[in-house]
């Protein structure tokens, strides 16, 4: 694990440089992330992967190396502000890494302001080599931070559906990965067909559906240790399973043999399962808000698949999405002001947000067969998966709230059903 510690004093006077990520259209600030020293390349390294990850947010535009004057060559000094104004770096990121006695690296940043000719912050972080990654996308949340004044996303993990094989006879692994499509790790063989994952607010654990038994069942899985457990034996079809915010239940949606589906919440610790809805209706895709207070969901029982919110105990059951088209895949924003969902209209399929009045609809993003989309835990990027015309199997993408940010992810294969990890210890 990397660990982290203030190392360098800031000054409290208010900065120049900011970014106001509540403007609907906010312009890239221009930042030069220089090479951090090392006695070998993993100063670069890191130095690259911190740019790479404040770049993919669409809130900053790192300058290319070849425009920089001044050559960094002792990072505790002040740099020549000047020489960066000059090349209108308005943020400058400076650093060091090096090797303590017991093997492990030390990693040390500074952000400095370079029109107000201050240092915006300081710190130094510890990983063994494997955890170098990791360091770096410390580093870019507490930039990001700094900058923004919102936590950043970047060291995170997204677990997801890895596909492979002909559409006929697809096979279908749980996968993880670093949010930027690094360090893919398979957390299931493919022998049987897995489904939607979903990541505990509270611990490195995921909830899915595997068709192992023949029937969909919901297991518990620890990334970490590989223990796996069987929520529970359902009579019917089990979908569509979350956490709770407090990650003590799982909500699910369960179809019994009438045909018809309704909400379920299964406490983890006694076992104890509580019916939410009562309809005659398919009623699914339950996401808790991030309080725990109420549920969002999907339901057809006026028709065709609409948005829904009711109490967590089921009361005051409600539709908020009037829009044209059919709706699905609802979930909370972790924020708690959205919700976002899947739309399907005028053979389209959409990735958009309202709010959790159903109001202030916004579509995002419009193409071919794309759903599943995923908050990162600061509220302020979806992920979610597109199958592309003739592309021969889906693809995850990214889109930030102004719609003007998409960005694909790069994974080995095929990729669906996304679920982004909350921030990591």
């Amino acid at each position: 694990m990397a660990s982290g510690m203030t190392a360098f004093a800031t000054l409290p006077a208010r900065a120049l440089v900011e970014i106001n990520v509540n403007k609907g259209n906010v312009e890239p600030l221009p930042i030069a992330i220089t090479d951090f020293l090392s006695a070998d390349g993993i100063g670069a390294e890191i130095a690259g992967i911190v740019a790479a990850d404040l770049k993919r947010s669409g809130l900053f535009a790192p300058i290319d190396k070849g425009a920089f004057i001044e050559k960094i060559s002792n990072p505790d000094v002040a740099p020549r502000f000047e020489d960066w104004k000059v090349i209108n770096a308005q943020a400058l990121v400076t650093g060091r890494v090096s090797k303590e006695a017991d093997g492990r690296l030390k990693a040390e940043f500074r952000l400095w302001d370079t029109f107000a000719g201050q240092q915006l912050a300081g710190e130094q972080f510890f990983a063994n080599k494997a955890n170098s990654r990791r360091i770096a996308h410390i580093i870019a949340d507490a930039i990001y931070e700094r900058l923004t004044g919102e936590k950043g996303y970047f060291d995170t993990r997204v677990v997801f559906i890895d596909e492979t094989g002909a559409k006929t006879d697809r096979k279908k692994r749980l996968a993880i990965m670093d949010q930027d499509g690094a360090n893919v790790r398979y957390l299931s063989d493919g022998r049987s067909i897995a489904m939607t994952p979903r990541f505990s607010p509270t611990r490195q654990e995921i909830t899915y559906m595997s068709y192992e038994s023949g029937q969909p069942q919901v297991y518990l899985l620890q990334i970490e240790t590989g223990q796996r457990e069987l929520v529970g034996n359902f009579p019917g079809m089990t979908f569509a399973p979350r956490f709770s915010p407090d990650g003590q239940k799982v909500i699910m949606s369960l179809m019994r043999d009438d045909g018809n589906s309704n909400i379920f919440s299964l406490d983890l610790r006694s076992r104890t399962t509580t019916r939410l809805t009562n309809s005659s209706a398919i009623d699914t895709s339950p996401s808790y808000s991030p309080d725990g207070s109420k549920v969002v969901f999907t339901s057809d029982r006026g028709g065709q698949p609409q948005i829904y919110v009711m109490g967590a105990d089921g009361s005051g059951q409600t539709r908020i999405s009037f829009g044209g088209g059919s709706y699905s895949t609802p979930v909370w924003s972790p924020r708690g002001d959205l919700i976002a969902f899947t739309k399907q209209s005028g053979g389209q399929f959409q990735i958009g947000v309202m709010k959790t009045d159903g109001s202030g609809e916004r579509i995002l993003s419009t193409g071919f067969q794309q759903e599943g989309p995923t908050w990162a835990p600061n509220g302020r990027v979806l992920m979610f998966f597109r199958d592309a015309p003739g592309g021969g199997g889906p693809k995850l993408y990214s889109i930030d709230l102004t719609g003007r940010n998409e960005q694909a992810i790069p994974t080995t294969g095929f990729a669906s059903d996304p679920a982004w990890s909350p921030l990591l210890d």
